[in-house]
């Protein structure tokens, strides 16, 4: 998916921008940038490929070459970026979070028009380029960022680094968060609050969906006012976000914790401990194991020194191998023994697959397994959270065309929890993976957990009700 951080500060910044920054790395694990301005040096850009290292190893050679009072960063799952223009608005640099589903037929128009692309990724148009292109095709930024609002399919937040300040603007419904942060002579906005603590940076306030303002060294400048309707991507609580991160004031922790205690407080299952898969399976297995009674335990443990981040490769046969080879489980933990397995999420099921043959392998008696979120029935089309190119990517689809001979029949009778079809689809993926059980979180207990109303909230990926 992405995220970013930006600052602006009466002193040197290069520090809490490379920090900042980097404490948004979970997000994705592709490419990193930074930009920064001063008025004596003007703007300086670096991007590295991610790919095969991390954004500190790569940046730290570089942090003498930055040098102003402001700058932004990013660390992206598609694009290089930053991307730096000069327009009639001035020059500027500027990252995104976003996806833009209809970007062809943007591309199409505006190279009609005689614009051009200069920025490619894999042969392919930069999405960061065209936003940029569609801003500058404004009076003003706000002009040109409602511009970008109205015209893309998808999301997209952003942080613009002019002459003049640093603009944040949020995407339109609110799908991925940006929060502001101060501290003595600095602001700062990011996607994940998690970057603040460390750089003594307060939370401010949460950017509204819509809503567009300049930070200064001492002040925030609001140039738009949010929009009522916002569409806040529930996932973000069950799989992307740290756990000391916070979107909306709600934290991450703390809602995978009450989704977890709700969960196991009406679970009738025996078994003689829980255990979450590690990282963002632990906050709902220690919730789980409160509401049911019965002990937490790390029967599978996640080998940090070289294994520290959530998100894998692209290429399946990659991402198959990581899967295996960054947990490990405990011989000692699971001989014998009747486990719960918390874990955030099933989508293509080649994970789960292998981790449960190795602990059936390491002698556990039962496997029980329980999911933080209802089952993926519909692809995203707002927002990049997996690597998956179609829908019959999700384990869902593939169950359901083998039960219906068309992976697109009844899909909104699979995503009621209260159908024989949902039950059968469910009895189906247990079957597959040899679990002695399998549930699957509803969405009221999603929703009642994270504690905004289901109006302001997505959860298209489960009930296929997201818009556009």
């Amino acid at each position: 998916m992405g995220g970013f951080f930006g600052t602006i500060a009466r002193e040197k910044c290069v520090n809490d921008l490379f920090y900042g920054t980097d404490y948004n790395s979970h997000t994705g694990t592709k490419r990193g940038g930074m930009a920064t301005y001063s008025l004596e040096d003007g703007f300086k850009r670096s991007i590295h490929n991610l790919e095969s290292s991390y954004f500190r190893s790569k940046f730290e050679d570089d942090l003498d070459k930055f040098t102003g009072n402001a700058g932004i960063g990013v660390i992206s799952d598609t694009d290089p970026q930053p991307i730096v223009l000069n327009s009639h608005l001035g020059k500027f640099a500027i990252v995104t979070v976003a996806r833009v589903v209809n970007l062809q037929e943007i591309e199409q128009e505006l190279l009609s028009r005689n614009m051009h692309f200069s920025e490619l990724s894999s042969g392919k148009t930069n999405q960061t380029e065209l936003i940029a292109l569609l801003i500058i095709q404004g009076k003003t930024f706000r002009e040109g960022i409602e511009n970008v609002f109205a015209r893309i399919k998808g999301s997209c937040s952003m942080l613009i680094l002019t002459e003049d300040g640093i603009i944040a603007a949020r995407d339109r419904l609110g799908r991925t968060p940006i929060v502001i942060g101060r501290k003595d002579g600095a602001y700062a906005a990011t996607s994940e609050s998690c970057s603040f603590p460390n750089l003594d940076f307060e939370v401010e306030r949460y950017l509204g969906p819509g809503e567009i303002v300049r930070l200064y060294p001492d002040h925030v400048e609001q140039i738009k006012a949010p929009e009522k309707e916002m569409q806040i991507c529930s996932f973000l609580w069950v799989y992307y976000g740290f756990p000391t991160s916070s979107y909306e004031d709600r934290n991450v922790e703390q809602v995978r914790f009450l989704s977890g205690y709700k969960m196991g407080s009406a679970d009738d299952s025996e078994a003689d401990f829980v255990c979450g898969i590690p990282d963002s399976g632990i906050g709902q297995g220690l919730g789980y194991a409160e509401g049911k009674g019965i002990p937490y335990h790390r029967a599978i443990t996640k080998y940090t020194p070289t294994w520290p981040r959530s998100f894998t490769p692209s290429n399946q046969e990659r991402r198959s191998l990581v899967a295996k080879m960054k947990l490990i489980p405990n011989r000692a933990m699971l001989e014998g023994k009747r486990i719960i397995f918390c874990d955030d999420s099933i989508v293509r099921g080649t994970q789960l697959k292998d981790n449960v043959k190795v602990l059936y392998d390491y002698g556990a008696r039962e496997v029980h397994m329980r999911i933080g979120c209802p089952p993926l029935v519909y692809g995203c089309p707002f927002i990049g959270f997996s690597a998956s190119k179609t829908d019959m990517e999700l384990i869902t689809r593939r169950v359901i065309k083998e039960l219906e001979g068309d992976a697109d029949k009844n899909l909104e009778k699979y995503s009621d929890p209260s159908t024989p079809e949902y039950k059968r689809m469910v009895d189906k993926i247990a079957g597959m993976f040899g679990l002695t059980s399998l549930k699957f979180n509803t969405i009221e207990t999603l929703v009642e957990a994270i504690g905004l109303p289901k109006c302001r909230l997505c959860t298209h990926c489960f009930d296929g009700t997201g818009k556009f």
